[in-house]
């Protein structure tokens, strides 16, 4: 497989975008991209653990459902929740219907409202490994988990969170810009 593909614009892109409009926006707007604060990674967190077993175009296309029935994934109105809202998400086929899931991202907006404020994001980024210049030439470069992923899954499970595995945890740092995987030659890289 080739590690790039030209877009309908010409541009050479990361070839995993294929040739979906939606990939291609959230490749060319903000995977990569470093996101920052705690709203932000929380949602993020949130959206990668349903994406568990699935695809992410998926969570994209779900993402706006997401972000209405969560409350735009602000975690002190999250941890509000109670029986009864996961009962509602449960019936709501706008999103992924994963008790387990739901249950999850619940109980980790709580802890994410339980500490300081920017505390989330100082944690997550204490995690984004140095660039190391080495841009990745094909898909078999890049990692799924890293010592870094890893030991970011295992202090956030030491807290407590929740559907935050090594492997999640290298998608979140991909896509919030921890790392930065785009293909030499990608014009995002």
């Amino acid at each position: 497989m080739t590690s790039l593909i030209a877009g309908p614009d010409a541009l050479d892109r990361c070839a995993w975008v294929g040739d979906d409009a939606e990939y291609r926006r959230y490749h060319d707007e903000e995977w990569g991209t470093p996101l920052r604060g705690d709203r932000a990674l929380f949602e993020k967190m949130a959206l990668e653990g349903f994406q568990a077993g699935l695809s992410w175009i998926t969570i994209l296309r779900k993402r706006p459902r997401f972000r209405e029935v969560f409350a735009g994934f602000e975690p002190e109105a999250v941890a509000e929740f109670d029986e009864g809202d996961v009962e509602r998400l449960m019936a709501d086929a706008g999103i992924i219907r994963n008790r387990a899931k739901i249950e999850a991202t619940i109980g980790n907006a709580r802890l994410v409202r339980d500490m300081a404020d920017g505390e989330l994001d100082a944690l997550m980024w204490s995690f984004a490994p140095p660039a190391s210049g080495i841009r990745p030439r094909s898909m078999a470069d890049v990692a799924a988990v890293t010592a870094e992923s890893t030991a970011m899954s295992k202090e956030l499970r030491r807290r407590g969170f929740r559907f935050v595995g090594p492997t999640t945890m290298y998608a979140l740092m991909q896509s919030a810009g921890m790392v930065d995987d785009h293909m030499e030659g990608c014009w995002r890289a």
